[in-house]
């Protein structure tokens, strides 16, 4: 395509964000006594900031706890963000009115992690997947069963499901009615929460490619949440990585996977296990639980479980900035000046943390 463009004597075409996170904060009241005041805050998003170009697969993992959950939903003002502001096609969602978020539902949907729970269990499938429609649109009743049947084609169901029941379906079945729900107003962006973490790894795959077949028909974007590095590495474009409710490092897939710059993401990437039992892989095992969103560490929310943390980390929070290329991380080793100061490797690695060959 650029080879095109400039042979035509244009320019390639730029790319253009379509979701725009800036410095989102949630933090939920810890209420108890009698009175039930608040007794602290749980910090589950804390200044979070990054972006999704259109047409683009934005991979957001972490472990579980980490906050990936609750910035997708505050993104889609499912809960109330604290403070922040999230551009949308060049509009803040977060100071919309009650009608203009309304109109916006028609671009902006979500796949959540659980099916089931996700669907009215007194209600066929295909009024659920109608239901958007007659919302949102004035089309008729005949109209509105179309829709419903076309989207079941294209993820695999037949017609007849549409008179079906949830409980008549299978985990994978289901998820793919909530893809089918997500799809009939023909959104420009989905929120994909953790959707194949329970299911079966062949089902992983065939629901994978069903995503994947209809973002290049129906130019989607995706911010697809998820805790498996191995799914992130085949279905996202860029992939950004949450630690204890802040971003650590966000990049390009390769750049990701080929060369981590955060300490933390290089111990998530050691622990993809390998298909080939003849390679072997350094696995670095971090010591300690991961602290509680009600009362984070100061400075680097890592360097209570960094074997590479010095004075500095606890102290002062690293800035999250640019490294070249786009690729963005918040470590006191990196403004060091040595690229891949932070390599988690034999020779700089402290005696105390543990290594073990896998």
């Amino acid at each position: 395509m650029a080879q095109d463009s400039e042979q035509n004597g244009s320019a390639p075409k730029k790319k253009q964000i379509l979701v725009e996170v800036k410095n989102v904060v949630k933090h939920f009241p810890v209420r108890g006594g009698l009175l039930q005041r608040t007794q602290g805050w749980v910090k589950a998003v804390d200044d979070v900031s990054f972006f999704i170009y259109e047409g683009e697969s934005f991979g957001l993992v972490g472990e579980s706890g980490c906050g990936k959950t609750t910035i997708g939903r505050t993104i889609l003002r499912l809960v109330p963000a604290t403070s922040g502001d999230v551009i949308f096609d060049g509009k803040n969602i977060f100071d919309m009115t009650a009608n203009e978020l309304k109109a916006l539902r028609r671009d902006i949907q979500i796949i959540f992690q659980d099916p089931y729970s996700s669907l009215d269990p007194r209600m066929p499938i295909g009024e659920s997947i109608a239901e958007g429609l007659r919302i949102h649109t004035d089309k008729s009743a005949a109209e509105r069963y179309d829709i419903v049947v076309e989207m079941l084609n294209r993820v695999g169901m037949r017609a007849d499901h549409a008179r079906r029941y949830p409980h008549e379906f299978s985990g994978g079945q289901r998820q793919r009615i909530g893809i089918a729900r997500a799809l009939a107003l023909r959104p420009k962006f989905i929120v994909c929460d953790e959707p194949v973490s329970a299911l079966d790894v062949s089902i992983q795959a065939q629901v994978l490619n069903i995503l994947r077949e209809l973002q290049k028909d129906f130019g989607l974007t995706y911010l697809f949440i998820a805790h498996n590095l191995s799914v992130v590495e085949h279905f996202s474009d860029r992939v950004g990585v949450m630690y204890l409710g802040k971003m650590v490092e966000m990049a390009s897939r390769d750049d990701l996977y080929r060369d981590p710059l955060h300490p933390y993401t290089q111990a998530l990437m050691s622990a993809i296990p390998i298909p080939d039992p003849t390679l072997t892989r350094q696995r670095v095992i971090l010591e300690g639980d991961v602290p509680s969103p009600l009362n984070p560490p100061a400075g680097c929310r890592f360097h209570t479980r960094c074997p590479l943390a010095f004075d500095k980390c606890s102290q002062e929070e690293p800035p999250f900035k640019d490294y070249g290329d786009e690729h963005y991380a918040a470590c006191w080793l990196l403004e060091t000046g040595e690229k891949g100061a932070s390599k988690l490797t034999r020779e700089n690695l402290p005696d105390e943390a543990r290594v073990v060959e896998v």
